[in-house]
């Protein structure tokens, strides 16, 4: 069993958070490797759901996405019912038809902001990407090319605002650090030791106990 696969069940076993859901946020600077992760993680929990928040953002939006996701998604699962969401087009600046979220035992969802203070309260754990935003950032310029430049020169700026009114750090239950093989698991500020902690962290990788 490696560290996905023990994460994986570690998040099973907590108690849902939204209806029936366990819903876990991966949040992070952009470039940080929010979505690699939160892929990793679904493939390890059987193909579970992930929303990514770049469908509910717009050009205009940043982050002022969160009534689109309260309407859309947190309200239909919180009772049990299958999401429909309409994920944004970044290339014709529309949105799109509607896409399906079931209500599965884990529903994971990834992006800046996703552990922002209007979602904590439905989320079943809090996963923070451990990289340093101007390493993140400069992952993500590589990543998206010289014709995205002017977008990313935009976005640090809304990003930097954002996490200084409304930070996620430290509020997260795990950090996760990207290593060579693998991940490390870190025990966040939002932890602490007794009987609700689920996650615990020996020799780099979590537990359940």
């Amino acid at each position: 069993m490696n560290d996905l696969d023990r994460a994986a069940h570690a998040l099973l076993r907590l108690p849902p958070s939204c209806g029936p859901v366990r819903l876990v946020a991966v949040d992070g600077h952009a470039g940080s490797g929010k979505s690699t992760l939160a892929a990793r993680l679904s493939a390890a929990l059987g193909d579970a759901p992930v929303l990514h928040l770049d469908d509910l953002a717009t050009h205009e939006e940043l982050f002022a996405w969160t009534g689109r996701l309260r309407e859309q998604v947190l309200e239909p699962l919180s009772r049990g019912e299958t999401a429909l969401y309409r994920p944004y087009d970044w290339r014709l600046r529309r949105f799109g038809e509607a896409r399906a979220l079931p209500p599965a035992p884990v529903v994971l969802v990834e992006g800046v902001g996703a552990g922002r203070r209007v979602v904590r309260p439905f989320l079943a754990w809090l996963l923070w990407m451990e990289r340093a935003a101007e390493d993140s950032w400069a992952r993500g310029r590589r990543r998206d090319g010289p014709e995205q430049a002017s977008f990313w020169d935009g976005w640090t700026v809304a990003e930097t605002r954002h996490f200084t009114e409304d930070p996620s750090r430290p509020f997260a239950d795990t950090l996760v650090r990207e290593c060579r093989e693998g991940y490390d698991w870190l025990r966040g500020s939002a932890v602490t030791a007794g009987a609700h902690q689920i996650i615990t962290h020996g020799d780099g990788f979590p537990s359940v106990i």
